[in-house]
């Protein structure tokens, strides 16, 4: 018999559990397809079908029980350091949310000061945002910045169609195109296939610190090009693309060739850091060539998750044909978004952010992420065997750490502006001395060996043309503290020596990193069309 065959788990328990034939045909369920409850024998529970509806139902605390038990099972939200979302507010938001989780937004005539709030957060955005006039701005809250981006890109696709009716030219052949940096998130990509446009990935490099590259774009754009994302924050590493350069090069562009090519601003991370910790940075509607940014208020906007916002500069960008009128919610209504139904309570709890923090608070936890990047930042590189290919820990001139005549320095380091810009992320790998020393240590044990620990940091490839690099990230949220850094930093250090110490690796490592749980539910390998190498992974 060989050694080799797949054997299937859920049948060894089918098989081993003990036989009962008094079940009747029609409520019986087939045991490997249910699962007994935890404290079945206690209470009398029979098992629970996992794939089908149950014949009989049992009581609210026992499928609470149940539920919470099987969930108990998932990481810990806290040591999940691959996730930008916000994983924690204080108790009054939870009970805000709460007492609105039954609010539906779209029902403005039912909940009119639940839409009042609605459009006090569209008109806060704005005016961080620094949008012409307030009054003019319009926008909505979205379920993410997913569904904020597609919307973006479909106002500057309408215009664009619009434009060249106008000028009697065809909108078919060849098409719309959209332009963005091979390093864009699977989002941006998904509103070109979903919408047929045309998606021009420009090729990002070591010397373009893995992002977007201006000078490369201008390559790609054309009489067809609807607009250009850019990126206020690479879900690689953190780095903002260059707005204000992007701006000059298409404002250069329209001088020339009298074509005018919008920029739509993906900020589902940095349009709600930028504001506080980079003031100073010109990327969002201080630029007229802006016409449109998407955040996410559950990332840096520190709301819980299902709630993102898109705003235009002026009712101009956004075009009448994508706003439905609604007469039968009880009074005239208006919507341009994706979803209809949404839930009301994440943008209550948006709103109280606004009220609780201000400005000074959103300022304070973003030094304090960032803080908190760079000490994880420059640990790792003082270890000698990690390179962080994120810059946020770095001054922005070398000149700047300069002593002065009286021998100290005026160099303020808690100040974020001092440093590149970007988002409180660290991107790193194994230092090039490492990897000629050690070989045969391959870093993804690294993301494999933090699991077991707890810790859930990524290893993965960057984008097309630097794809054979693999990197770890970690995302500094706000519940990242100094304590929980240096526990990760000591882990990884822990983790790093004792395979160093083994010299030669066993290959159980490498065969852990293959092992998955069974595919119920899932889909096959090779049901999605081909890895076109933009970020589709967990961010």
């Amino acid at each position: 018999m060989s050694l080799s065959k797949h054997i299937n788990p859920s049948k060894l328990i089918r098989e081993s559990k003990d036989k009962n034939s008094n079940h009747h045909h029609l409520t019986s369920s087939r045991e490997s397809d249910s699962t007994s409850h935890p404290y079945g024998a206690r209470y009398g529970i029979t098992s629970v079908p996992k794939f089908h509806i149950p014949s009989k139902g049992t009581s609210a605390q026992t499928a609470y029980q149940l539920i919470h038990d099987e969930l108990a099972l998932d990481g810990s939200p806290s040591l999940n350091l691959a996730s930008f979302v916000n994983t924690w507010m204080p108790e009054p938001a939870d009970k805000l949310m709460l007492e609105n989780m039954s609010k539906n937004l779209i029902d403005q005539d039912e909940y009119p000061m639940t839409q009042e709030i609605h459009t006090r957060c569209v008109s806060i955005l704005a005016d961080l945002w620094h949008a012409p006039s307030t009054h003019q701005a319009i926008g909505t809250a979205t379920t993410g910045s997913s569904e904020a981006i597609q919307l973006g890109g479909l106002a500057m696709k309408r215009l664009w169609q619009e434009r060249r009716k106008a000028e009697g030219k065809s909108i078919h052949e060849p098409g719309p195109n959209i332009v963005m940096g091979a390093n864009a998130q699977v989002a941006l990509e998904k509103f070109a296939r979903y919408f047929e446009v045309e998606c021009r990935l420009v090729p990002v490099s070591v010397e373009s610190k893995y992002r977007l590259d201006p000078q490369k774009a201008m390559q790609y754009v054309d009489e067809n090009t609807i607009g250009v994302y850019v990126i206020l924050g690479s879900t690689y590493t953190g780095h903002y693309e260059p707005v204000k350069e992007m701006s000059d090069l298409l404002d250069e562009y329209e001088r020339k060739t009298g074509i005018s090519i919008p920029i739509h601003v993906d900020g589902a991370s940095g349009a709600f850091v930028a504001p506080f910790a980079h003031p100073k940075l010109l990327w969002d509607f201080k630029l007229p060539r802006v016409v449109s940014i998407n955040t996410s208020g559950h990332k840096y906007g520190l709301a819980y998750v299902g709630v993102g916002w898109v705003v235009w500069r002026s009712k101009a960008y956004l075009p009448k044909d994508l706003i439905f009128e609604l007469h039968y919610l009880g009074s005239v209504e208006y919507s341009f978004s994706l979803n209809f139904s949404r839930p009301a309570a994440p943008i209550i709890a948006q709103y109280f952010n606004f009220v609780h923090l201000g400005f000074e608070g959103y300022r304070a936890v973003a030094k304090d992420d960032l803080k908190n990047a760079r000490l994880l930042s420059r640990a790792l590189e003082k270890s000698g065997w990690y390179t962080v290919l994120s810059d946020i820990h770095r001054p922005k001139a070398k000149d700047i750490l300069q002593e002065n005549n009286h021998g100290t320095t005026n160099f303020d380091e808690e100040n974020p502006e001092n440093y590149e810009d970007g988002l409180p992320v660290v991107t790193f790998r194994f230092s090039d001395s490492f990897q000629e020393s050690y070989p045969e240590i391959q870093q993804k044990w690294i993301q494999i060996l933090l699991r077991t620990k707890g810790w859930i940091v990524p290893n993965y490839e960057l984008a097309p043309d630097l794809e054979k690099v693999e990197i770890l990230r970690v995302v500094i949220r706000e519940n990242a503290t100094e304590a929980l850094v240096e526990r990760l930093l000591g882990d990884i250090i822990e983790i790093t020596q004792d395979l160093i110490k083994q010299e030669s690796p066993t290959n159980a490592l490498t065969l852990l990193g293959k092992h998955s749980r069974d595919n119920v539910g899932k889909m096959d390998e090779g049901s999605g069309s081909k890895y076109s190498g933009t970020y589709s992974k967990q961010c």
